[in-house]
């Protein structure tokens, strides 16, 4: 089978849920069992490489590539959207509570769906190699997350967050078209794999090109939340349901890192454009580390406390695209995953049960359920970057790759620094479930999903923090 199909098979999987969804009545979360079935299908053949003899057809081979990070950047799309529609049934009281306002749940189905199409938007970015084919899939997966984030209609925050997301991702999309112009005007092609050919010669514009570089770079920004446009991630993390704000923290930010390597590998190997690109990026990534942990330490919510984390992850990977060290990058996004779904599975159970995101209703979790405040522990540990666990060798990977590539002594403490703040506002979590007392002391209940993929999440990080060879063969 040729490679291109899988997402042409993703997007059909997608159009039959939805008329399962249309024709059927009763208990729509078991849609999203059905969706996660699939995708599971769908995973599978992302790990069996295309044969010799089913090549990329000519015509796409200038808007698609199938080479082994985008099968890696793949597979973080439908592993994310699997467990974001298994979070999702077992947070389907809550969004029936925000839709429909009883316990129908007969407006919840098009929640279970909405994942798939944005999946294949995202496998297409992963394959792109045309600065048209990346708008368009950015643009797929765009669409179906404004609608998601503000599904809960009847929850003023979410509408709240879509309301601020649509604009401002709006907003991104006019810098990120206006900078494809400037640099389709520059360089006379939106082929990406003739930059290089193009900069080795003098026959385009330097000025129009950075110029249109700085406006990508403006756009990307929105997207893996860097400053200076990342001050829509504290209120669409806190507003929208918390299985799609785990969606926008990883697979979305997966997807924007891998563009923005895409778009400008060929500037940074440049000797002409590199050090001004290099430059913005590291100054980017100082700023980033700086906001995001500086606002984290405050933070009284654990979703807003995610999301201006999730800010300060992105300046650590800003420093691994600045080096061009690509692996390190994409081991960083990995593991991101693994520590980023077990915190939000567990917040999304306390949202549930709670009917809160605020730190106090994590107090006395250790003595309500041991078993859920020991994953969170983990995660927590991981997401610090703490010795053994998967999330420590990712920012060594980081490090490691700064020094050798002689960055700034300003940028490598305030990363060190960064680092500290984090041990802080993380163990604070840690600090809640352990050391105060629970506001109700009744057991809590833990459901089955997320009882196994806690578990599966939990020995992945461990794993990985003593052996993170798999995930590096995977990136070969």
């Amino acid at each position: 089978m040729q490679a291109h199909l899988i997402e042409f098979i993703t997007v059909g999987f997608g159009l039959v849920l939805l008329m399962i969804e249309a024709f059927t009545k009763g208990n729509k979360s078991q849609i999203g069992l059905v969706a996660a079935a699939g995708l599971t299908v769908i995973l599978i053949m992302l790990f069996c490489p295309a044969p010799s003899c089913c090549p990329v057809p000519e015509w796409m081979e200038r808007f698609y590539s199938d080479n082994q990070t985008a099968r890696f950047y793949k597979i973080i799309a439908v592993i994310s959207t699997i467990l974001v529609l298994l979070m999702s049934v077992d947070f389907s009281k809550v969004l029936t509570k925000f839709t429909t306002g009883d316990d129908d749940d007969s407006a919840t189905g098009e929640f279970y769906c909405l994942p798939v199409f944005a999946c294949a938007g995202l496998m297409w970015m992963a394959s792109a190699t045309d600065l048209v084919s990346i708008f368009v899939s950015l643009e797929l997966v765009t669409i179906t997350f404004y609608v998601m984030v503000a599904f809960m209609r009847r929850n003023v925050g979410s509408l709240e967050a879509g309301v601020k997301y649509l604009i401002l991702g709006a907003l991104s999309t006019g810098f990120l078209v206006y900078g494809i112009a400037w640099i389709y005007g520059a360089m006379g092609t939106t082929d990406i794999s003739l930059y290089a050919e193009i900069l080795a010669g003098d026959s385009y514009n330097q000025s129009h090109l950075l110029f249109g570089i700085a406006l990508i770079l403006i756009a990307l920004g929105f997207k893996v939340g860097a400053v200076p446009m990342q001050l829509w991630i504290p209120d669409v993390y806190q507003g929208a349901p918390t299985p799609i704000t785990a969606f926008l923290s990883v697979a979305s930010k997966a997807a924007g890192f891998l563009v923005l390597m895409t778009i400008i590998s060929p500037f940074l190997a440049s000797e002409l454009t590199s050090n001004s690109i290099c430059t913005v990026l590291l100054i980017m990534a100082g700023a980033t580390l700086l906001y995001g942990n500086l606002a984290a330490i405050s933070q009284s919510n654990f979703k807003r406390l995610l999301a201006y984390s999730s800010i300060a992850h992105a300046g650590f990977l800003l420093m691994g695209v600045a080096t061009q060290d690509y692996v390190s990058v994409s081991f960083y996004l990995g593991s991101y995953l693994l520590m980023t779904f077990a915190a939000f599975f567990v917040l999304a159970l306390i949202r549930s049960e709670e009917d809160s995101d605020e730190l106090e209703a994590f107090n006395g979790l250790g003595k309500r359920n041991p078993a859920l405040a020991l994953a969170l522990t983990v995660a927590m540990a991981a997401l610090a970057g703490v010795p053994l666990t998967a999330g420590f060798w990712g920012k060594f990977f980081i490090f490691k790759s700064a020094i050798e590539n002689g960055v700034s002594w300003w940028l490598l403490s305030i990363a060190f620094v960064s680092v500290a703040a984090g041990f802080y506002y993380y163990l604070k979590v840690v600090k809640a479930m352990y050391w105060h007392e629970p506001r109700d002391p009744s057991p809590m209940r833990l459901p089955i999903i997320t009882k196994c993929v806690l578990v599966i999440l939990m020995l992945g990080i461990l794993l990985f923090g003593v052996w993170p060879q798999p995930i590096l063969d995977l990136l070969k």
